[in-house]
Parts: structure tokens; sequence; C-alpha cells
């Protein structure tokens, strides 16, 4: 079983952060470290570790990131003129948190998505 995560803690409301949204299946909440004017993060409420983990049970907590994505873009005033959706995936990928994650980021030109 993978271990505990600060983000199992924001979860369960036992650690501060800025929660925008939370239901049975996900967990949304600003990044204490912002990238960008927007930078929040959407987590799955069970702990998955990487994308690596990710099992056909966990569909339907994935696929509600992706339409909390959406409501929370539009609720920013960044949809119109986008945003981007970022995953890591281990030490290559630049995952710094073990617990999956999405990184909602806009509200600014983002640039190129990699360097060449």
């Amino acid at each position: 079983m993978a271990s505990e995560t600060i983000f199992s803690k924001i979860i369960r409301r036992e650690v501060p952060a800025t929660i925008l949204y939370q239901d049975e299946l996900v967990t949304a909440f600003k990044d204490i470290h912002p990238r960008a004017p927007t930078h929040i993060l959407i987590v799955p409420n069970v702990l998955i570790p990487t994308v690596n983990d990710v099992e056909t049970e966990h569909e339907a907590a994935l696929g509600r990131m992706f339409t909390v994505a959406r409501k929370l873009a539009a609720e920013a005033g960044i949809a119109e003129n986008g945003y981007r959706l970022i995953m890591n995936c281990n030490q290559h990928g630049g995952q710094e948190v073990f617990h999956i994650h999405m990184h909602l980021v806009g509200g600014k030109a983002l640039g190129a998505m990699l360097s060449r």
C-alpha cells in the first residue's frame, strides 16, 4: 500500500488549504507555490501514487477531475482564453507528491509546453 501524502491530509481537512471544490471523488485546492495567476490542484480522494498505478476502477474519479477542471476554469474566468492541464508521472516527469494530481494553470499566456 502507498504511503500517505500531504494531499491525503488536505482531503481530510487535517492541514490548511484553500479548497475550491470537494465531492465524494475529488478535491481541488489552490497550489501554495503558484506558477501562474491561476494554479489549482485537482486530486482524486483515493490515493493513487502515479499514473502508472491507475486502474479501471479509478475511471470515475479521473473523469471527474476533468469536469471539475472545466468548472473551475470557467469560475476563474480563464476558460475563454485558455489554460493548461498537467499531470506529471515519476521523477523524469517532474512528479513531486506521489498522489496523482492535475495542475490547472492559466490566467496568462503560458508559452511552449516543453523546452527544446
